[in-house]
């Protein structure tokens, strides 16, 4: 045999040798970086899974791998049937750990009843408040609502106010001639349709009965936040009152009559109101 080929051969056995160490020490190094380190398995998506999605259904996006404890996120899932009944609340990415703290019971989901039809030229606006200024947070997509707005006291000067560099008349029932306006109650609007409601985690949303009793079982213990569809000159004036003001939501029915109300101040609570026709 040649020499050309004797180093040939030679070669090629050095490099096979000095592959085998390459690897051999690289996992000498990993086992020596675990050496000590608890090692555990955890549930990772393999594909991206919508939110609403059904933990039921989990088992065709995920699979088991093991990892350091160290890099096991906090909540992580250890049993899939610990999630059982409850869904995806966001979309869920392909390649991250599956927490139990992104699923949740189906009713703490955006619900948005089958039917709720938004009637031509309404916007959407959603507002969140607590559950006392919405009957007890157990309105549902579909009702319909009185809305009203409370104000405390401002100054004024003049019979108008500036409201971002234009002026605003205010009511003679308002201004009261000048000086500080009272405190003020009134009722925006009527027969507003829910389209939409959302609560956080933990509370508990009203079911599809009109039952009083079955509401009341049902009452969240958290903020909502209720979506409207209104005019657009209407949702301008329920954000003021959200943002400056108080609002308040009350049920309304549609055997409600729509009889004109006044503003109410500390000057005319306590008169007698108006008797009302009850429609039938």
């Amino acid at each position: 045999m040649s020499r050309k080929v004797i180093g040939i051969v030679v070669a090629i056995a050095l490099a096979s040798v000095g592959t085998v160490a390459l690897v051999s020490y690289v996992r000498s190094a990993e086992e020596r970086a675990q050496a000590g380190e608890e090692l555990v398995e955890v549930y990772v998506l393999t594909d991206t899974v919508p939110a609403g999605t059904s933990a039921d259904e989990l088992e065709q996006y995920v699979e088991i791998q093991t990892v350091p404890s160290k890099v096991q996120a906090v909540n992580s899932v250890q049993s899939l049937q610990g999630l059982e009944g409850r869904v995806a609340s966001v979309d869920l990415v392909a390649g991250e750990q599956l927490v139990s703290t992104r699923f949740v019971e189906p009713a703490d989901v955006s619900a948005r009843a089958e039917g709720v039809i938004i009637p031509p030229g309404k916007v959407e606006l959603t507002v969140q408040l607590e559950q006392q200024r919405v009957i007890g947070g157990l309105l549902q997509p579909g009702d319909t609502i009185a809305v009203l707005a409370s104000f405390d006291p401002f100054e004024v000067s003049s019979g108008v106010v500036e409201v971002d560099g234009e002026d605003v008349p205010i009511p003679d029932s308002v201004a009261g001639g000048g000086g500080q306006t009272p405190n003020t109650t009134t009722l925006l609007f009527r027969k507003v349709l829910v389209t939409a409601v959302q609560q956080s985690a933990g509370a508990a949303v009203g079911g599809a009965s009109d039952d009083d009793e079955s509401r009341l079982e049902r009452a969240p213990s958290a903020d909502l936040f209720i979506t409207l569809a209104l005019d657009p000159a209407e949702a301008e004036r329920v954000v003021f009152t959200q943002e400056f003001g108080y609002l308040y939501f009350a049920l309304e029915r549609s055997d409600v009559p729509e009889t004109p109300t006044d503003v109410v101040t500390r000057s005319n609570v306590y008169e007698e109101p108006a008797p009302v026709a009850v429609a039938r």
